[in-house]
């Protein structure tokens, strides 16, 4: 684990408010599927859906956005405009997603389980769009922030930090829909809070666009994106999808991420059934706060405890073996689970969380620092600046692993005996849902370890790499 560690440049170094700014940003993305988590649950529960049905619903829009990602992405690198490649759509977007948000709730029971399916599904890919459109140049610019091996990590590490944030308020969401003293039903509670939630995160998610600074491109770098190019543009993206897949380095991050993210959101929504169903005789009512207390002490530990340690461990043993040391971590307590919910000692859930957050709380922080220093090695090899299209291609395996994820929670809800309208599930259902809960994400952390283990792009050879560019090309301009 020895490792040569370089100082960051004065020059490197990101302004406090342009990190916060970013941040900001990262909150709205988070926020968006945070909310989207808890608001699908309502679906289910509260319109009484079939879990075939719902496992739909995730599938379909994710897959949808994870084949319009790369499209974007290589959109943004080719942009030409007065605000750079990733404002203007930044900005776009963020106001397309909220306020499709907002009108993919307006769903009534009474209208009945086709309507619903066939209206929510529409809108849902509108949705989707708005957040490719924001999401993809957003990410891409948190990777051309700063060219520094270690500040991008810390950049990372702010932004996560904040992003955080949306899991402290989102399980409350649960709270505020099904309190019969706010709303009638869960269906009416989901229509009202998705108002107040479709505006902040479009608020939010604003906020990069006009604060943050980002590299210029000069313009004989990038494409000219027009009608009469379009067969040549076709036949470049095509060519730079299949190559950026070749980039051995990049093509372990997004294994790795694929199988950790997407077997932790495979069973993410089994923690309110365990709760409510498991230790509660499936009352919402009696359960009350305890699955909004889960989700944020998880992320509170992510916040206070994960992120500092996972960079400051960076610094010192490097990305990949933080990365090991945090998925190691996290698989002891998903094990630990199977002990502590408790239906006669509920404050038991909430021992495992320090460990267990390990696992999601450090991915990110360090899959998106890392996956800047492969657009490095990117450029040293192809002479171009990719970041959007390495966005859009990591988020385009964290997406469509997500898609996979949403279908396996309806089928593993459908396979293990799961019964959306009755209060009392049978004895092997909970079981299963409790067993899944820890055997999918510790199967696909395991395997991601593995995957990681031969990843070699360390500090030294950053900083190598980094040293070839600037003897190339100089240094970028900001805007």
């Amino acid at each position: 684990m020895n490792q040569q560690h370089y100082a960051t440049a004065p020059e490197d170094r990101i302004p406090l408010s342009q990190k916060i700014a970013f941040g900001v940003g990262m909150l709205g993305n988070q926020m968006f599927p945070a909310a989207l988590s808890i608001f699908m649950v309502v679906l289910v529960q509260g319109m009484g859906m079939d879990p075939i049905y719902w496992g739909i619903l995730f599938f379909v829009p994710r897959l949808f956005d994870a084949l319009t990602d790369p499209i974007m992405g290589f959109i943004t690198d080719n942009t030409r405009s007065r605000w750079g490649r990733r404002k203007p759509y930044i900005f776009i977007g963020a106001i397309i997603a909220g306020v499709s948000y907002i009108a993919m709730w307006q769903i009534y029971p009474e209208d009945g389980q086709t309507y619903n399916f066939f209206y929510f599904l529409g809108v849902s890919l509108i949705f989707y769009l708005g957040m490719t459109i924001f999401s993809t140049p957003f990410v891409a610019m948190g990777y051309e922030m700063s060219n520094d091996f270690h500040e991008r990590t810390r950049l990372m590490a702010v932004s996560q930090w904040i992003g955080q944030w949306a899991w402290v308020i989102v399980p409350w969401f649960w709270i505020i829909i099904y309190d019969p003293d706010w709303f009638a039903s869960s269906a009416e509670g989901a229509r009202y809070l998705s108002i107040w939630v479709g505006i902040a995160c479009l608020l939010l998610a604003v906020i990069p666009a006009l604060f943050c600074k980002t590299q210029d491109v000069k313009p004989e770098n990038m494409l000219q994106l027009s009608k009469e190019n379009f067969a040549k543009n076709l036949t470049t993206f095509l060519g730079g999808f299949t190559s950026i897949f070749k980039n051995l380095p990049f093509r372990k991050l997004c294994i790795a991420t694929f199988l950790v993210f997407n077997a932790f959101n495979t069973v993410a929504g089994f923690s309110w059934f365990i709760i409510v169903y498991y230790m509660n005789q499936g009352d919402p009512g009696i359960a009350g706060t305890w699955p909004a207390w889960f989700g944020t002490m998880s992320a509170l530990s992510t916040c206070f405890l994960v992120i500092p340690i996972i960079t400051y461990l960076s610094q010192k043993v490097g990305k990949k073996n933080t990365f090991l040391i945090s998925q190691s971590i996290s698989i002891l307590g998903y094990a630990m689970f199977w002990w502590c919910f408790q239906p006669e000692n509920p404050l038991l859930m909430f021992l495992p969380l320090p460990l267990f957050a390990f696992g999601i709380g450090g991915l990110f922080t360090l899959m998106m620092s890392m996956t800047a220093d492969v657009c490095d090695l990117d450029e040293l090899e192809t002479g171009s600046r990719r970041e959007g299209t390495f966005a859009a291609i990591y988020w385009w395996m964290v997406k469509f692993g997500f898609a996979v994820a949403g279908l396996m929670t309806g089928l593993i809800l459908d396979m293990v005996g799961f019964n959306q309208t009755v209060k009392l599930q049978t004895p092997e259902a909970l079981d299963g849902l409790r067993l899944a809960y820890i055997l999918v994400p510790v199967i696909g952390t395991l395997i991601a370890m593995y995957v990681m283990k031969s990843y070699d792009l360390t500090e030294q050879k950053a900083h190598e790499i980094r040293a070839k560019l600037e003897a190339r090309r100089g240094k970028f301009d900001v805007i």
